[in-house]
């Protein structure tokens, strides 16, 4: 099987909710119903009752079985209100403005519903801007433990099976963080660490890269990963890293033992993690094409409970996808 495939069916084993809080958008209503016919989520759509239905049926979208919530007059709207007001309380917010948030945002909501465990994950983007999924998932669900970065990560399936792991590996971060410090470079190593265990399940072998090896070469954007490098040692964590290196010491077993030969790393990373975002970009971009890969992702990352972004010219296929990923992150 595929990674989607295989992802799929991990998520069968234990079912999540999902909020999908874009109810206006056909293309989340088919895949509501995808997702309900593959029994791989419990959904939770966001919005008017009748006006979802008959969106549902002119759509030819079957949506039996999901729950349909209405902010105006969820039960426990005052629960979700209180909590918003502590939560932005050192910004302010007022109880009037938590409500018109609460009753008029439906991703803030969906959000919410997240935080306090009436659901387990979320899916939005494919009616609004990445900046507001990301708002709303910061402002309200706030970072993991011990993580102060908000990333993402490509998974990326090779056809040849030659790198990472019999195909598979995971690039960090190609889509929020543009020129993360150190500090933020190892955050996002912790995080494409935990997306690799929980929704690809391999063992995390991370390669912080730059355009030096080991110190062959000597600039402040080395200095920067290797910074990072050792942020990770001093953190012990519980999967392999080693950086700085170069992207073919990383991935190519024979150039990894001459470039680096101590490391349990070199020549067999399933994880990249690029030093900023153009090189994240550019390099998933062009293995896409160049390779005939398929991305999978963005993957959100480092947020205490799940919430992905989708494109706006995504596919009912891919939001379907990316709520089976979400279930597997939960």
């Amino acid at each position: 099987m595929g990674l989607i495939e295989n992802i799929k069916e991990n998520a069968k084993k234990e079912l999540k909710t999902i909020v999908l809080p874009e109810s206006e958008d056909e293309r989340v209503l088919k895949a509501a119903a995808m997702v309900l016919e593959e029994k791989t989520a419990n959904i939770i759509l966001i919005g008017d009752e009748d006006t979802i239905k008959n969106d549902a049926k002119s759509c030819g979208a079957n949506i039996d079985g999901a729950t349909i919530i209405n902010p105006k007059s969820f039960k426990n709207i005052e629960k979700y209100i209180d909590e918003l007001v502590e939560l932005r309380k050192a910004k302010g917010l007022s109880r009037e403005e938590a409500t018109k948030i609460m009753t008029t945002e439906p991703r803030f909501f969906g959000c919410m519903m997240v935080r306090l465990a009436d659901a387990d994950g979320l899916v939005a983007g494919s009616n609004s801007p990445t900046a507001d999924v990301l708002r709303a998932a910061i402002q309200v669900i706030k970072t993991a433990p011990g993580i102060n970065t908000v990333s993402s990560a490509f998974i990326m399936e090779t056809i040849d099976g030659k790198f990472g792991e019999n195909g598979l590996l995971l690039f960090a971060d190609c889509a929020v963080i543009p020129e993360p410090n150190a500090e933020q470079l190892a955050d996002i190593a912790c995080a494409t660490a935990a997306t690799a265990k929980s929704v690809v399940g391999i063992d995390p072998k991370v390669a912080m890269l730059s355009f030096s090896t080991k110190g062959s070469a000597k600039h402040p954007l080395v200095d920067k990963v290797q910074f990072a490098v050792d942020i990770l040692a001093e953190r012990n964590v519980d999967f392999a890293f080693d950086g700085e290196m170069q992207a073919d010491a990383a991935i190519v077993e024979a150039i990894g033992a001459k470039k680096a030969p101590d490391s349990k790393v070199a020549g067999h990373a399933n994880i990249l993690v690029f030093p900023d975002l153009q090189s994240g970009n550019i390099g998933y971009k062009l293995v896409q094409r160049f390779a005939g890969a398929h991305a999978h992702g963005p993957v959100v990352q480092g947020l205490a409970k799940p919430v992905n972004d989708l494109s706006r010219g995504c596919s009912v296929e891919d939001i379907a996808n990316l709520v089976a990923i979400t279930a597997t992150q939960a």
